[in-house]
């Protein structure tokens, strides 16, 4: 099994839109066969949830995705429940009913693929409230993260793979960008994953491909960066051989 790792597509923002297409028809094109990819997009699919336009388009684009047989899994940016800076509990609901099909999912939301965990965070999640609705910032809460913890000692995830994703990165310790709770979390999966997929932030300050592998004994760790490479930011399409633990089959696809 292999990942494809997408993350900040923010469809609406210039040629963001016509970028993400580019990339559906390459993974179509290239990626075959299609039940030996899953892709993953952690958050920020829309650039601004308030235009509902930008919505159905990434909707269009995903569905083109599973029409052609391949299996999306995805969770919600700060951008996918307002503009960015400014977030909205009102876009909870409709996030859930068009993209997962109904408003009952609950996070961490927990799939199953064959031998592998996939485990999708909502790291803005305790962030919509009036006090804390502006910035960037995220943060899990206690609910969801005592969930975590329950689903990871579950014998049937315990067994397998285990793949955690979601949108902050939980490294990055900048006012404004950080994800509050990062130290609690790290508390619960430290040394318990084999693998973190983040983005929100763009930049490349190691440039590595913004990955810091082996942090919090976790072997490896990516930040997608933009994959459309807004207002000209670096980002990756990057693949990911699940079951090569030691990242050496891992590259970037390189769809635009």
């Amino acid at each position: 099994m292999k990942i494809i790792h997408l993350s900040d597509i923010h469809l609406g923002n210039e040629d963001c839109g016509d970028k993400f297409r580019t990339i559906a028809e390459k993974i179509i094109e290239t990626r075959q066969p299609v039940q030996d990819y899953i892709i993953v997009i952690t958050g920020d699919i829309v650039d601004n949830a308030h235009h509902d336009e930008f919505v159905s388009e990434a909707l269009e684009i995903i569905q083109t995705l599973k029409d052609n047989g391949y299996r999306v899994l995805l969770i919600p940016g700060n951008h996918d429940y307002g503009t960015g800076i400014l977030g909205d509990k009102k876009f909870v609901k409709p996030f859930k009913e068009k993209f997962f099909g109904t408003s009952g999912i609950t996070y961490p939301k927990l799939d199953i693929i064959d031998d592998v965990a996939f485990i999708g965070l909502d790291s803005t999640a305790e962030e919509l409230h009036w006090l804390d609705r502006i910035l960037s910032e995220g943060e899990l809460g206690r609910k969801q993260r005592v969930r975590l913890k329950k689903i990871l000692k579950r014998p049937e995830v315990d067994a397998r793979k285990k793949v955690v994703y979601l949108h902050h990165h939980p490294f990055d310790y900048k006012i404004g960008m950080q994800l509050k709770d990062r130290d609690k979390l790290k508390k619960i999966i430290r040394g318990k994953i084999d693998l973190l997929l983040f983005g929100h932030y763009h930049r490349d300050p190691e440039g590595i491909g913004t990955f810091i592998h082996g942090t919090w004994d976790i072997p490896r760790c990516y930040n997608a960066g933009s994959a459309t490479h807004k207002n000209g930011n670096p980002g990756y399409q990057r693949i990911i051989d699940v079951h090569v633990s030691d990242g050496s089959q891992d590259y970037d696809a390189k769809f635009l």
